[in-house]
């Protein structure tokens, strides 16, 4: 059940304790600045947008104006024109990439991990998209070819994400994998994308990791015990959460016009489901019943 003021109290929390450090670190300007007052504070900013990803609406303009405006004018008193707020999404950007980490889930020794396709523009626009240009590139997935980015989750068995990471949609996906994987600890079960046996010695020996990926077609099948063979039959969890994040949270759209907000949007989208009280999870009962 959505709550409003929870979210308010979570953000805004956190926006009290980040602030004041952020402010700390930035750079100072030797020249005058005018620094325009806003009405509404960066909390409030943080708390729309991640709500927005929270509801069924499709389009942020339509649940700008005809939600937050006429719903939740008396929770923010101080709302500004939709332009004038677009204009502000930029500015959360470095505090949405701390509060994401700020929501992160613990590691419990056992996780899973997967990059989905996150399409900025249809392939028959390709040639004439700009916005993302020398930045978005054209990938491959077990479906079709795409123009986009590819987002790296990893999660552990409740759901919870431990790391994120974007990359162009031509990166092969075994490349991120020591930075997503940095301090996490146990086994991690990946997809034939990420079969490689120097990755696999290499997180072992750097990370102590043990890392488990299903064999391609023409390779042959290695022992394993029990217990891995069959939470590495249950990394269908990733994928329900991928689903998830593409149609409920909404992190994949083709109307983007900045960058930035794109970043934004997916920042949003994955706060919002590090939000969701009820999360695709394991029941490791039955996987040890099953081992016994």
């Amino acid at each position: 059940m959505f709550s409003l003021e929870s979210l308010f109290c979570h953000v805004d929390d956190f926006c009290k304790a980040f602030e004041s450090q952020w402010h700390k670190k930035l750079l100072r300007h030797e020249g005058r600045r005018r620094v325009r007052a806003r009405s509404v504070c960066l909390s409030e900013i943080m708390t729309i947008l991640i709500a927005f990803h929270q509801h069924h609406y499709r389009n942020f303009k339509h649940f700008y104006l005809n939600h937050v405006k006429q719903q939740w004018c008396s929770a923010f008193p101080g709302l500004p024109s939709y332009q004038r707020f677009v204009e502000w999404m930029p500015s959360t950007l470095i505090p949405l990439c701390v509060y994401l980490k700020h929501c992160f889930g613990s590691c419990t020794g056992i996780g899973f991990i997967d990059a989905t396709s996150l399409k900025v523009c249809h392939n028959r626009r390709i040639s004439r998209h700009q916005v993302f240009e020398g930045l978005a590139a054209r990938g491959k997935t077990s479906v079709d070819w795409f123009f986009g980015f590819k987002l790296h989750i990893v999660v552990n068995e409740l759901g919870q994400l431990l790391n994120v990471t974007l990359t162009p949609g031509n990166i092969d996906d075994r490349q991120p994998v020591l930075d997503l994987l940095c301090g996490l600890f146990g086994k991690i079960f990946g997809d034939r994308g990420y079969v490689s046996q120097k990755l696999a010695c290499q997180l072992l020996a750097e990370l102590g990791i043990q890392f488990f990926a299903k064999p391609r077609r023409h390779m042959k099948n290695k022992l394993m015990l029990l217990h891995d063979k069959l939470l590495s039959r249950k990394r269908s969890i990733i994928e329900t959460i991928n689903d998830q994040l593409k149609n409920i949270s909404q992190i994949e759209h083709s109307r983007h016009r900045s960058p930035v907000n794109f970043c934004v949007n997916v920042l949003c989208g994955l706060i919002a489901y590090c939000h969701q009280p009820k999360k695709p999870s394991l029941q490791m009962e039955w996987l040890l019943s099953q081992t016994a």
